[in-house]
């Protein structure tokens, strides 16, 4: 399946600059796919490495850290002659092994000819630990989420749509409506299915809903099991509470996450280290209020005031317990967790283009969904689950802030009037 993390992949291993690369990502969203994937295509082999797969592996790394010492342990154990530049080495489940992650840092500064891609589904939270020793500096980043809309519509045959929609987005001209519609209901399919490879994978080839929620159960069930495994004692049943009431805020009028919603008299010093855990491990993240439309944004967040999504849709109606037609059909019981679920969505698309997400709300209560800086400006967007777009909240924004324009994500098809960029919901990855 197509992803994009392949372009970035291909520029990584083409730079004179080049480091060991760290891909980190929540768990299943595709990263030993695409390192392999990678490696047969552009190298003439691959050695791998799994630390959760051979706990024994990580003995290699207790005496010497050095790649000379390395190299031909690795060689021997991988049944292979690591060559440097005609090699991918891969170390999998890397926050099992801290040594090998710092060991990085020697394949940097003394073997910079070997390429090597570690990969971990809890790095965030590993690293966070005291004891681990990163290597600051001599190591590239890169976070692989699940697929985004375009990902889907091309695993799905859909490259046609995906171009046409690309072109609209940037001209502002609405797409034929057979067109639309036909969209509209691929990211109706997107919110069931979400953008884990593998239930992208089995819906293409089977479009069985049972199947891939039968999958997403699965995964939903590995994330608990993370939660025990890689977390504090005294923090489990917190994180798990904490992560069941994501998807309850999501349904109310207000999405601000309140901690007194997670348990009666529930406050932040109680759920703060379970709500930092889900984000670090990438299940969910948080979006912060900003005081002030300055940049850079980041000075001007208010700690205390956030929403929480989830990082993947199909997991997020899975764990709702929802039945597939009821999200392609839209029925009228879903009316209070809709808007929830496409501000979700839009996050996601976000998140997954790179920008740091934040939200805005007037002393009177005027709230404009997400604050983004694109190309420069600082763009507000508003999100509404269906083509009722009409909202005071955006015109009291554009009056008190004059921004170049505004973007108004809905059903609606594509267009510009009043300074207003009117994006269909499908076409978020756009942005």
């Amino acid at each position: 399946m197509y992803r994009k993390i392949m372009r970035f992949l291909e520029e990584w291993r083409g730079s004179r600059h080049r480091k060991p690369l760290i891909l980190q990502g929540a768990r299943q969203v595709g990263k030993t796919y695409s390192i392999l994937e990678f490696g047969r295509t552009y190298y003439e082999n691959v050695a791998y490495f799994n630390f959760e797969t051979h706990p024994k592996l990580s003995e290699t790394f207790e005496e010497n850290i050095s790649p000379d010492y390395l190299i031909p342990i690795l060689s021997h154990i991988a049944g292979q002659t690591i060559v440097r530049e005609k090699t991918l080495i891969v170390f999998d489940e890397v926050q099992l092994c801290e040594r090998a992650l710092t060991a990085l840092k020697y394949f940097c500064e003394d073997a910079p000819d070997y390429h090597i891609i570690v990969a971990g589904s809890l790095l965030g939270v590993a690293v966070s630990r005291e004891k681990f020793s990163f290597p600051v500096g001599k190591v590239d980043m890169k976070t692989l989420y699940p697929m985004d809309m375009e990902e889907f519509l091309i695993a799905l045959g859909e490259e046609d749509l995906a171009e046409q929609i690309k072109k609209s987005f940037q001209t502002d001209m609405p797409l034929p409506s057979a067109l639309h519609d036909a969209a509209m209901r691929r990211y109706r399919q997107y919110l069931v299915v979400g953008g884990m490879p593998e239930c992208v994978m089995q819906f293409a080839e089977t479009k069985d809903n049972i199947l891939v929620r039968h999958t997403q159960d699965t995964i939903l069930a590995g994330y608990l099991n993370d939660m025990s495994k890689y977390n504090n004692v005294n923090e489990i049943k917190k994180t798990r509470l904490a992560y069941d009431n994501i998807t309850v805020q999501l349904s109310k009028k207000n999405t601000r996450f309140q901690y007194k919603l997670i348990k009666k008299g529930g406050r932040a010093s109680e759920f703060e280290n379970a709500i930092e855990w889900l984000c670090l491990s990438g299940i969910a993240s948080r979006v912060f209020k900003v005081e002030q439309i300055k940049k850079p944004l980041e000075n001007y967040r208010d700690i205390d005031a956030f929403k929480i999504y989830v990082s993947d849709l199909g997991l997020l109606t899975a764990k709702k317990n929802l039945a597939a037609n009821d999200v392609l059909y839209m029925v009228e019981e879903l009316n209070d967790f809709k808007g929830g679920l496409a501000e979700n969505y839009v996050n996601v698309q976000l998140v997954i283009n790179g920008h740091q997400t934040y939200y805005w709300e007037s002393e009177r209560g005027a709230e404009i969904d997400f604050v983004i800086q694109r190309e420069g400006k600082l763009i507000p967007i508003e999100v509404k689950s269906a083509d009722n777009t009409r909202a005071k909240s955006l015109k009291v924004y554009m009056d008190t802030y004059k921004p170049d324009y505004a973007i108004r994500i809905s059903a609606k098809n594509f267009g510009f009037e009043d300074g207003k960029k009117t994006v269909p919901l499908y076409a978020a990855f756009c942005i």
